[in-house]
């Protein structure tokens, strides 16, 4: 595996760097607008850059492997085609819902799918006819989430990988070769990216980058339930998925579109309480969600979810009204 992953790797950065020089005539230059952390023109797409070392890398090694499985490829090669689109020329929501949807169904049809989320009070819960739908409202959720979180130099790349090696010590400890192979590839080339990507960013992950990433993350999370508890994943994952929980319960007890756009997320909040440094709000963002994730990793297959859950919703709470409060200092209309 070391060669393969170092073959990424490598790779990766040669790839990035094409991208970041063609960007201008690829049509892949981020604009800076009123919620930009960034004021120049500065490319975008290093999704593709890093999604193709992976693709092109990986069958050397483990053609069989990935042969195996090409629904889930296939899948998360739709939604890395939408996200170019979108890189590319801002693709309507209505088209990344559509092939999302399309995407999830193929690896659902595969076996990917959430059937249940647990025991509560004693009783397993089991989803039934409702595990496609679900499946599909926790795919979107955490994709989407993955994108919001986009918002920094440093950051979605950062969290992804202290998720993804989550996810290959899942694997690691339970023979799951799939599993390690994928996260493995993906750290490696994340990894290249970063060093273009860390504070002042040569160039934007885009949506290239952080569709893709977030549902081949919620593929993975929804393969290792085999391994860990459904309430696992939101300690392993938590950080984006808090950040979506916080923002969109604020902008519906405010009246406003939970979709709508603003700089009240987490890392907006904590960048202008951390003296307006990026890299100290990527740093403690990452500790934290470094944190969140060992104690996701803590929790057995067959314990009982209340309480962890409780645990979880319980931080959300505690989130929502110090995130609250910062934005009220702050003076932000959030």
């Amino acid at each position: 595996m070391f060669y393969a992953l170092t073959g990424v790797f490598l790779l990766s950065l040669i790839l990035i760097r094409i991208v970041i020089f063609n960007a201008p005539q690829w049509g892949l230059m981020d604009i800076p607008n009123g919620r930009s952390a960034h004021k120049t023109h500065t490319p975008r797409g290093a999704g593709i850059g890093f999604y193709f070392a992976v693709v092109i890398i990986l069958p050397f090694f483990y053609f069989q492997l990935l042969a195996d499985h090409w629904q889930i490829l296939l899948a998360v090669f739709m939604v890395f085609i939408v996200g170019i689109l979108d890189d590319h020329r801002d693709t309507s929501p209505r088209t990344k819902f559509v092939v999302l949807a399309i995407a999830t169904l193929i690896v659902y049809l595969d076996g990917i799918c959430i059937d249940d989320v647990g025991i509560y009070f004693g009783f397993p819960v089991s989803l039934g006819w409702l595990a496609l739908p679900f499946t599909l409202f926790a795919v979107m959720g955490f994709t989407n989430a993955l994108n919001l979180i986009d918002g920094l130099d440093g950051l979605a790349g950062s969290l992804s990988i202290v998720i993804l090696s989550a996810f290959f010590y899942i694997g690691y400890l339970h023979d799951d070769l799939f599993m390690m192979v994928i996260s493995g590839a993906f750290i490696a080339a994340l990894l290249a990216f970063l060093i273009y990507n860390w504070n002042p960013a040569q160039i934007f992950m885009g949506d290239s980058g952080s569709l893709t990433l977030g549902f081949l993350i919620s593929l993975l999370a929804i393969r290792s339930l085999a391994y860990i508890p459904a309430v696992a994943v939101l300690f392993i994952a938590a950080v984006p998925l808090l950040d979506t929980f916080v923002v969109m319960i604020r902008r519906k007890r405010n009246g406003r579109s939970m979709f709508s756009a603003d700089k009240c997320h987490m890392h907006h909040l904590l960048q202008s309480f951390f003296w307006n440094s990026t890299k100290v709000t990527v740093l403690f963002l990452v500790v934290l969600q470094a944190i969140y994730t060992m104690i996701g990793l803590q929790l057995s297959k067959d314990i009982e979810e209340t309480v962890p859950m409780f645990i979880f919703g319980l931080n959300v709470v505690l989130l929502y009204l110090l995130l609250n409060r910062m934005a009220q200092r702050q003076e932000r209309n959030c």
